[in-house]
């Protein structure tokens, strides 16, 4: 039996609740999984202040992969990796896309950057105008990104843009993708494209923190829910997706637990780990591990 020593969670669809919270069922199942001595990470799309605000409601000391993997860290002065796009390319990224109707909002671990342009979508409320994150993680929002950007600029860790169409969000990516080649563009949200450095990904983020901790990716357990999750999935020694998850993931894991409204990731964490002794135990009666 293979002895899984890193367990890397997503935060939303699949650690917490569809309402945000979190389920007292889980932190038990963290702190049983950690008591077994497996390192427990997150590996989300949030920005890392995010992630390590919810780290420390789970006593997790860990280092994280947040950002998409762009930002992995266990605080906001020294991450072991940083993939941002360069200040040069975040402008003349906004100098195109100011050309379209759409909301632009630029992601730094300290900060985020967005323009007033209103699209009416309630998916655009949720996502850009948290209000949760101003409390720790300033957010603005200025007329003119350029001319923001001019005078101070920034390189951004992921650009989220919402287009008014399906339309003109095809016609920008397909002029960005033309345009620049040091970049990824995701287009496969409604309305909506990501664009990080280029090879900035969740399962390359998994990867470079599994390497770092001498980890072997095959002793990694993933659990997600998204479309973004299924290269950890994948890549992972046994990959696994919540009931939640749209097919496509689902049929990439190894492993369909509950979803997360039923305590998905507890039960999976409990049902296998529990079969699992920590590795000082089995040293000690020399088994190998």
């Amino acid at each position: 039996m293979t002895h899984y020593r890193l367990l890397a969670l997503n935060i939303d669809g699949t650690l917490l609740r569809s309402n945000g919270r979190l389920q007292p069922s889980t932190k038990e199942a963290i702190e049983y999984v950690k008591d077994k001595g497996v390192y427990v990470t997150f590996v989300t799309n949030r920005h890392f202040q995010s992630a390590k605000k919810l780290a420390k409601a789970l006593k997790l000391n860990s280092l994280l992969v947040t950002h998409g993997g762009a930002f992995i860290s266990d605080n906001l002065d020294e991450p072991i990796v940083e993939k941002r796009i360069s200040e040069e390319m975040t402008f003349n990224l906004v100098q195109v896309l100011e050309n379209f109707k759409c909301n632009i909002r630029i992601t730094h671990e300290r900060f985020s950057i967005g323009n007033r342009t209103k699209i009416a979508t309630n998916l655009l409320s949720k996502s850009i105008l948290n209000t949760s994150d101003s409390m720790f993680y300033p957010v603005q929002f200025v007329d003119s990104l350029g001319d923001s950007l001019r005078d101070e600029p920034v390189g951004a860790t992921r650009i989220d843009v919402h287009f008014s169409s399906e339309e003109e969000k095809e016609e920008a990516a397909e002029l960005i993708i033309e345009a620049f080649d040091k970049i990824d563009v995701r287009v496969n949200q409604a309305k909506k494209l990501e664009i990080v450095r280029k090879g900035a990904s969740k399962e390359n983020g998994l990867r470079a923190l599994a390497s770092h901790l001498k980890i072997p990716i095959e002793k990694t357990v993933a659990i997600g829910d998204s479309e973004d999750d299924i290269g950890i999935i994948t890549s992972a020694g046994l990959g696994v997706a919540m009931w939640n998850a749209p097919f496509d993931v689902k049929r990439a894991a190894d492993w369909v637990t509950r979803s997360n409204n039923q305590q998905g990731v507890a039960y999976m964490v409990k049902e296998h780990f529990r079969k699992q002794q920590r590795l000082d135990f089995l040293r000690k009666i020399k088994v190998d591990k």
